[in-house]
């Protein structure tokens, strides 16, 4: 059974450079007080606090809040890139984090040589990799591109080859920081379209969004974070109240 649960989690995260104590202050005010000491006494900022949250399949949960309230963090904490300072993350399931599709792209590397790099990265095997290539060249679009070096190719190019990469591949929790729209209006559609289906086979979803009709369509349920707490928590599936 897919499944995440989240028990009293903070987290910290180091800054540098912030030695003056007129400076701590500036910092301070500008996080909203959570500027505070590790245990050798380097500044930290506390981005996550106090965290308790259970998902189980089926759960399609929206993160919402404004610029700096933690959802970009929260979502890193799951896939595994920061560790907690406190309380304890558990994870049942293979995790596939869509939070920058173009990372670990080599403009020296061909198209392919870059499929096959972002696939191993993201756990797959070369056969399995391999599997997928005719599909990922398909939706691309990039036809004979593909033998050529990225360093060739247009922004609009890296984005759609990166994005038919990361959307290739099956996982249990899917992890997303705004709903991906790459390419012109055509592929947009299409990759709404890819998209949505991704969605659709994954057990569970976590996306942070500023879109409102986005977090709707695809959420059932949403937590509101503001400097690092859950401020409020709702299930979309629960009748208005009369």
């Amino acid at each position: 059974m897919t499944s995440i649960s989240i028990t009293d989690l903070s987290v910290d995260l180091p800054v540098y450079g912030v030695d003056s104590r007129s400076l701590k202050k500036e910092v301070a005010r500008a996080v909203g007080g959570r500027l505070g000491s590790d245990r050798e006494g380097h500044a930290v900022v506390r981005a996550l606090e106090g965290i308790n949250l259970h998902l189980k399949t089926g759960d399609r949960l929206g993160l919402i809040g404004g610029n700096g309230a933690g959802k970009t963090t929260f979502l890193r904490v799951l896939a595994g890139a920061y560790q907690p300072t406190q309380g304890r993350v558990e994870i049942k399931g293979r995790v596939h984090a869509l939070l920058d599709v173009g990372i670990g792209m080599d403009a020296s590397a061909t198209g392919i040589e870059n499929i096959y790099m972002r696939g191993l990265l993201s756990g797959l095997t070369r056969p399995e990799v391999r599997d997928r290539l005719d599909d990922i060249a398909q939706f691309s679009g990039l036809g004979n591109f593909l033998k050529m070096p990225l360093k060739t190719y247009s922004a609009g190019m890296t984005a759609r080859l990166a994005f038919a990469v990361a959307t290739s591949i099956e996982t249990d929790i899917l992890l997303m920081d705004e709903w991906l729209a790459v390419g012109d209006a055509e592929f947009r559609a299409a990759a709404h379209e890819r998209l949505s289906s991704l969605v659709g086979r994954s057990s569970i979803l976590v996306l942070a969004s500023h879109d409102a009709t986005i977090i709707e369509s695809f959420c059932n349920r949403t937590i509101r974070l503001d400097h690092g707490r859950i401020v409020e928590a709702q299930d979309l599936r629960d009748p208005p109240e009369a």
